[in-house]
């Protein structure tokens, strides 16, 4: 098992709790697991990459090369465009449809998501609106976690059980949210499949 993925977004959008929970689910199912929060991390608002790789075998870099991540997981359209350069030919891009508007020239939405939908390997989706009906905005991170699942190699319940883990400290009513988010995601992926 191998999945070496390129999280992308925007400060503030959560590619760090996405990162965490696919961190918790790997560790606790034995696999090796290597993060690198590449830049962004300092500004909100400012573009987020976080590479992630996890392993059934040890790991010896942090670091994903140009054309050679399965996934780009992005929680923000422009943002998935940008690190198109890492994806590997038959890699996936999952994204989030719709922007988050931080720059005065940020491109026409419609140019963008055209060049999504020419892509060969996506998954395209609403997450805001999807986690809105989930019970809250907030969770549209979960919602593209949910939406990866079937691209990374863990199973829905290795996933759910490290959201489990992370958001347990915050109550019950936090964690079901979240798993709901996770679970709606999941299911539009799988109807996409």
């Amino acid at each position: 098992m191998k999945a070496d993925i390129i999280l992308a977004g925007v400060g503030g959008q959560g590619i760090l709790t996405i990162a965490a929970s696919i961190g918790m689910a790997a560790v606790k199912n034995n696999l090796y697991l290597k993060q690198a929060e590449v830049h962004g991390m300092s500004q909100r608002g400012g573009d987020v990459q976080s590479h992630l790789r996890i392993s059934s075998t040890p790991i010896y870099s942090d670091l994903i090369s140009k054309g050679s991540a399965d996934i780009i997981l992005s929680v923000e359209p422009m943002e998935a465009l940008r690190y198109l350069p890492y994806l590997k030919k038959g890699g996936y891009v999952i994204t989030n449809t719709v922007p988050f508007v931080n720059i005065p020239n940020y491109p026409e939405l419609d140019n963008v998501l055209e060049k999504i939908n020419q892509l060969e390997h996506k998954v395209a989706l609403d997450a805001d609106n999807i986690a809105k009906d989930a019970g809250s905005a907030r969770a549209s991170n979960i919602v593209m976690l949910g939406a990866a699942i079937p691209f990374i190699g863990l199973s829905f319940e290795q996933v759910e059980e490290g959201v489990k883990i992370l958001f347990g400290k915050k109550g019950e009513d936090i964690v079901n949210l979240n798993l709901k988010a996770l679970k709606m995601g999941y299911e539009f992926a799988m109807s996409k499949k």
